[in-house]
């Protein structure tokens, strides 16, 4: 019963979601106050229904209700309880469901939380948001329906993926969805702004704390993502330059350049014509990721890989959408005009070179991920692009951002001295070369790009302290210090998150030049050398956990004749899905991971044991962890919020009715 109230909850909201695009819209093109105000009710119910909906599939779930066809081909009694859960997204169907959720959540925090916007504005964005609602209603309801019965319900269930049973994983995919759906309130601005003929700072300083939250959502579910594919996958890498996980790298480029180019917009009347752009190819990509999960047309590890007809529905509202928003930004060139102007050395040449490699480093992804299917489809000719390719054609982007940014981030606005800015970072230059010379030096003679990632760690930590301090004048320490407390939290988080940038960069640049791999057939109790540690297989055994069978080795690791940590490295078999997994054993440290993976049993005795030193490894989810903290200071800075300022610049522009 639960779950037909369900299946007829998200019938409601899809027409909800109908009436929520149509009489907004008109109502804002009349001027009719009540026809407006229909949008905030509507977007509040659209959410509930829909959450309703979500909660009677995560209920079948819980419950191991085999009568419903997802649950059957997605789960299994046996499962523990989290998995269970994780197992309502773990799937295409479901994960829509999940998708539409955050959709109408979006949907109803902007109804709530945004009654300081113009009505007009407010009413346009929410049709706009419920439009888009509407397109993924049709594609649940008549493609992957969730709540279809079986006739004949199994005993059991088949199980979920093993690889997604995981507690990194359980949470990856929320977090995931919250950064690609929230970049559609940023879509939703810019083309109710466009319908409206009004761009101006108001608007931009209305879209950023959404752009914001959905870039911090983003990176935390790239991070998990990462650190899953880390631990979970054996492999020993944290990036494997997969379509997918290109999908989400994507955004996340584009939503970092809207974030900055929205803050030329707001603070100088310029750029406005590129900032609403971005907005659009920021949600445009989060489709075009959504596409190359669920068509099938891109061969991934993490895809859903689903019939062609799904491709072809998502690939159609990836058109209208995206077509229609260009079409519309192309009609309204001429209420984006530029008000203010500025010199080649400023802050806003900064933000526009900012924006440049952000963008270009973007296409490069996008270029790599889809040549294979555009080298199939026109040339009859089957490729791969790994991660030769992109490591090479995106680094210089990278490395060049992180040079910029401590100086961008100093540069006054409209007009500035290039002199006074580098002799204020002085300082901040000799440390990060002294530490990248120390490096070199230890290293005696390997590759640069460990000291490189380190100089441009250093650069933009000590860029970020140098920024900050010189925020807080003259005076005594007291009163600076005092002063720097005081500091905007948008500056702090400025801050963080540039620091937090340069940390990741030297993670990954410490991992690459300095990693070490032993692969090796190890016979029991007898020690091998790896680098510095020595290690030892005292034993080999078999465990049975609540759905899996496991073998399981215990590995001593000993440094300098002193025991550090006894390592159990797995290797599991599931009998419902009838997959193995690799549960790699992994010592974490602050300066280095080591890293083992067992394999099977050989002819002549012993096992095939994989052991990694990976240094910095950590460094680079803390540096994640800190630009999602720095990013999460600024969305509640008081300038920033919706509500600031909003009655006063409501007026700005006007309408082009």
């Amino acid at each position: 019963m639960v779950t037909e109230l369900g299946h007829f909850a998200l019938i409601l909201a899809a027409l909800t979601a109908c009436v929520q695009v149509v009489i907004p819209l008109v109502g804002a093109h009349k001027r009719w106050p009540g026809w407006m105000a229909v949008a905030e009710p509507a977007a509040i119910m659209q959410f509930i229904l829909t959450a309703f909906s979500f909660g009677a599939l995560t209920w079948a779930f819980v419950r191991s209700d085999f009568s419903l066809r997802l649950v059957a081909l997605n789960s299994h009694s046996l499962k523990p309880m989290l998995y269970k859960i994780s197992g309502t997204w773990g799937n295409h169907e479901g994960s829509m469901l999940l998708w539409v959720l955050i959709l109408t959540l979006f949907g109803a925090m902007l109804a709530v939380f945004g009654r300081n916007l113009p009505p007009s504005l407010r009413a346009r964005a929410l049709a706009v948001q419920a439009a888009i609602g509407v397109a993924f209603f049709a594609f649940i309801l008549l493609t992957s329906n969730p709540f279809l019965r079986l006739a004949t319900p199994p005993f059991d269930g088949e199980g979920l993926n093993p690889l997604l049973q995981d507690p990194g994983l359980a949470f990856h995919p929320p977090f995931l969805y919250l950064g690609y759906v929230g970049l559609s309130m940023a879509f939703s601005f810019a083309v109710a702004a466009l319908i409206e003929g009004r761009v101006d700072a108001a608007w931009a300083r209305w879209v950023r704390p959404w752009t914001l939250a959905a870039w911090v959502f983003l990176t935390i579910g790239i991070a998990l993502g990462s650190w899953w594919a880390y631990y979970e996958l054996g492999w020993g890498g944290f990036w494997f330059w997969d379509p997918v996980e290109n999908a989400s790298f994507m955004p996340w480029l584009l939503a970092a350049a809207l974030l900055h180019t929205a803050i030329v917009a707001e603070k100088r009347e310029t750029l406005k014509s590129w900032t609403i752009l971005l907005a659009i190819l920021a949600f445009g990509f989060s489709l075009i990721g959504t596409f190359i999960v669920r068509s099938g047309v891109i061969t991934s590890v993490h895809a859903f890989a689903n019939d062609p007809e799904r491709g072809v529905f998502i690939l159609l509202i990836l058109a209208v959408f995206m077509g229609g928003a260009l079409i519309l930004f192309a009609a309204r060139a001429n209420v984006m005009e530029a008000r203010g102007v500025f010199g080649m050395i400023s802050r806003e040449t900064m933000l526009v070179a900012n924006n440049i490699l952000l963008a270009v480093a973007c296409f490069v992804v996008f270029v790599g991920t889809i040549w294979p299917l555009v080298s199939e489809l026109a040339f009859d000719r089957k490729l791969s692009v790994g991660a030769p390719f992109f490591n090479m054609a995106f680094t210089p982007f990278m490395v060049l951002l992180g040079l910029l940014l401590p100086i961008g981030a100093m540069m006054p606005w409209k007009r500035g001295k290039l002199g006074r800015v580098a002799r204020t970072l002085i300082p901040a230059l000799i440390l990060s070369l002294a530490l990248a010379g120390l490096a070199w030096a230890m290293q005696t003679g390997r590759s640069l790009l460990g000291p490189v990632g380190l100089f441009l760690a250093a650069w933009l930590v000590f860029g970020s302290i140098v920024d900050l301090l010189g925020r807080t004048g003259r005076g005594t320490m007291r009163a600076r210090f005092g002063r720097l407390i005081r500091l905007p939290r948008a500056d702090w988080g400025k801050a963080v998150a540039h620091s937090g940038l340069g940390i990741t960069m030297f993670g990954i640049a410490g991992l690459m030049a300095w990693e070490v791999e032993d692969i090796r057939v190890a016979q029991l109790n007898a020690p091998f050398r790896v680098a510095a540690y020595e290690l030892t297989l005292t034993d080999v055994r078999e465990v049975q956990g609540p759905n899996y069978f496991s073998t399981v080795g215990d590995v001593r690791l000993v440094k300098d004749g002193r025991e550090i940590a006894i390592l159990h490295p797995e290797k599991r078999v599931y009998p419902v899905s009838r997959m193995p997994t690799t549960e790699a054993a992994i010592d974490y440290r602050l300066l280095r991971d080591v890293y083992v993976v067992i394999g099977d049993p050989q002819d002549g005795g012993g096992y095939t044991v994989r052991t990694y030193i990976k240094p910095l490894t950590n460094w680079i989810w803390m540096g994640a962890f800190l630009m999602s903290l720095g990013g999460t200071l600024s969305l509640f800075d008081r300038r920033y919020r919706v509500a600031a300022g909003a009655r006063k610049t409501a007026t700005v522009g006007v309408p082009a009715e």
